[in-house]
């Protein structure tokens, strides 16, 4: 009997990447191919791997994504050369960026705060690019960067984020998104790696610095608070395609790619300038403080020593006749006025 042959499928890291470019969860590829969301899940860690019709459906889903985005994706041996900077930049930004901002924005319910947040994290991915492209998971690392750049409390000092956004004009959406804003940003951000995205209990612990148990506990939580304002979402399989229909819906679009590196290059360019005159400025006070400053210790003046150009203090001098008579008249005066107190004697 003929065995048929194993169906290529790209690295199990690949998979998950390859599934978050076209914004899709683990619910909605597990209803595709037809298998259950734990089956996905354990495709996507290597745990197990698709056999026979299934991982052919599985195969064309991935192959769907794998086209665009060859140019960061394939790894065969063929014979192409190698990827500047800029061109892996590129890649990975168009790969992540769409999908990221409209995740961006299930986190803050703003549009253009979830745009600046990817784009300052792309940005800072460039600025650390050797870093970033040597990385085990370069999307995961910019999510996380983007993440932490949309929850920063700092936001609600600005003048523009003192107001909120026009909602949702669908009721469902507007209702989800309002149960979603109204829990703490951990327990937000933990819903919506693991329920939005779907990844695994220890990735979602590790991409929150939090440990299994208190990932755990927040996603409970988290889907209890949500199950209380919207009833028919308490079951964790319909809140995942809930949650990515309205990341879809809200139609946000990330800048260009070579607008980011330069923009990347022009803030590094700017702090470089700024550290360059910080710099200058110290230095300056620094020699102008030794030049000016007493080489050798000079004790004080003593009183009474004569001091160079400073003519003596004159010592007062007999009274004269007629300042004599003076006083006797202020004497007699003080003594025998009607304004002053006279002590009695004993």
């Amino acid at each position: 009997m003929t065995q048929s042959p194993a169906i290529p499928l790209p690295p199990p890291a690949e998979r998950r990447r390859l599934r978050e470019s076209q914004s899709l969860t683990q619910a909605q590829v597990a209803r595709r191919v037809g298998v259950s969301r734990e089956t996905v899940r354990a495709w996507e860690t290597g745990r197990t791997t698709p056999r026979g019709r299934k991982a052919q459906t599985y195969a064309t889903l991935l192959a769907a994504a794998r086209r665009p985005s060859a140019a960061v994706a394939e790894t065969v041996a063929a014979p192409v050369a190698p990827l500047t900077p800029a061109q892996a930049f590129d890649a990975l930004y168009g790969l992540c960026a769409p999908a990221l901002v409209r995740q961006t924005y299930l986190l803050t319910g703003r549009r253009e705060l979830a745009r600046e947040s990817v784009e300052r994290a792309f940005q800072l991915a460039w600025h650390r690019w050797p870093e970033v492209a040597v990385d085990p998971d370069p999307p995961g690392w910019v999510r996380a960067m983007a993440y932490e750049c949309a929850l920063s409390p700092w936001h609600r000092f600005r003048a523009r984020h003192r107001h909120p956004e026009p909602p949702p004009a669908d009721p469902g959406d507007r209702a989800l998104l309002s149960a979603l804003l109204k829990l703490p940003p951990p327990h937000r951000r933990t819903l919506l790696l693991h329920d939005g995205l779907g990844l695994g209990l220890p990735e979602t612990a590790a991409e929150t610095e939090a440990s299994s148990l208190a990932a755990a506990n927040r996603l409970l939580r988290a889907r209890a608070a949500v199950a209380d304002r919207l009833p028919d979402l308490a079951d964790p399989a319909h809140l995942a395609p809930r949650l990515a229909g309205l990341a879809t819906h809200a139609r946000l679009r990330a800048a260009r790619p070579s607008s980011v590196r330069a923009g990347s290059e022009r803030r590094a360019r700017n702090w470089t300038q700024a550290g360059i005159a910080l710099t200058a400025a110290l230095i300056g006070a620094t020699t102008f403080t030794v030049r000016t400053a007493p080489t050798q210790y000079e004790p004080p003046v003593a009183p009474g020593t004569t001091v160079q150009g400073v003519p003596p203090q004159a010592a007062p001098g007999p009274l004269s006749r007629k300042d004599l008579t003076l006083q006797k008249k202020l004497q007699k005066a003080a003594a025998n006025g009607p304004e002053r107190v006279q002590p009695e004697p004993k």
